[in-house]
């Protein structure tokens, strides 16, 4: 892989980011919350249509560790991709936000609105638009799995989780639930992302005060940039009715769902994952 490059933030810390692919930029904004961009690769082959630029978030990955945790908190992060679009020279750039990070981008979008040209939410987290999921969508996205041989306590496990009464060991066994393919591959993946994760990043993300889903969801309505919100079909954390209820939240969006695909769908479906995309963002 080639050496990140590095910009100063402007409270001073040191920050990565990682550039692959050809053609117009794209800004790629990881979730976890605060988990290394390594994760997202070249999503699934999107860098044969778009130069990615991923962002290593402050405390992940090859950036620096802030001196002020609470800098770690999703509005305060708004900062450092300002930055980092300023640094690239950049008037307008396309930004790709996936789970966590697509509420960094919503919140990139509310303080920039001129700023960001397409805008593509991948199995967005919702917290940043104040949108809520029912448990019985949870459920029936889970359900779509009967078959697999290790449904049975993983779904039970879901159950207790949505009825909020999770614990850690509940939690870690609801993982499958979150790959099409809960193979070697993904199981893989989902142990490396434990690693990537900085936890005591994560417990200020969404902290209280980093969002106000009124003033984003005002932004949003007349935000007139396209904007592409995918789904995968069988994603327990972004439900297909909850990603389809954000995407109704701009008045120029389309909203595709990827069939079998969980919520990095980029691994389930990268043909179609890229393609999408990469027709969306011409």
């Amino acid at each position: 892989m080639p050496t990140p490059q590095t910009f100063s933030a402007p409270d001073g810390t040191t920050l990565a980011f990682h550039v692959s692919g050809t053609g117009a930029p794209l800004l790629c904004l990881p979730g976890g919350p605060l988990q290394d961009s390594a994760y997202l690769g070249d999503l699934g082959g999107l860098a044969a249509h778009r130069q990615l630029i991923r962002l290593d978030l402050r405390g992940t990955g090859a950036s620096a560790v802030p001196e002020d945790p609470a800098s770690y908190r999703c509005d305060r992060l708004v900062d450092d991709v300002e930055a980092l679009r300023a640094h690239l020279g950049l008037d307008t750039v396309d930004v790709l936000g996936h789970s966590a990070g697509a509420n960094l981008a919503a919140l990139y979008v509310t303080r920039y609105p001129e700023r960001v040209g397409r805008l593509v939410l991948v199995t967005p987290g919702t917290a940043a638009v104040g949108l809520d999921t029912a448990p019985e969508e949870r459920l029936a996205a889970a359900r779509l799995r009967r078959d697999e041989p290790w449904f049975a306590p993983a779904y039970a496990a879901l159950e207790e989780v949505t009825a909020g009464r999770g614990t850690g060991e509940s939690f870690r066994a609801v993982a499958p639930f979150f790959h099409g393919t809960w193979d070697e591959a993904a199981r893989e993946r989902h142990a490396a992302g434990e690693e990537q994760r900085n936890g005591e990043g994560a417990g200020v993300f969404a902290s209280e005060g980093a969002f106000d889903p009124e003033a984003t969801r005002a932004v949003f309505a007349e935000f007139a940039r396209p904007v592409l919100v995918v789904a995968g079909e069988g994603d327990v954390n972004t439900p297909v009715p909850t990603a389809a209820a954000y995407a109704e939240l701009f008045p120029k969006s389309e909203f595709v769902v990827l069939d079998g695909a969980g919520h990095f769908p980029w691994h389930d479906d990268a043909v179609r994952f890229a393609g999408a995309v990469g027709d969306f963002l011409g």
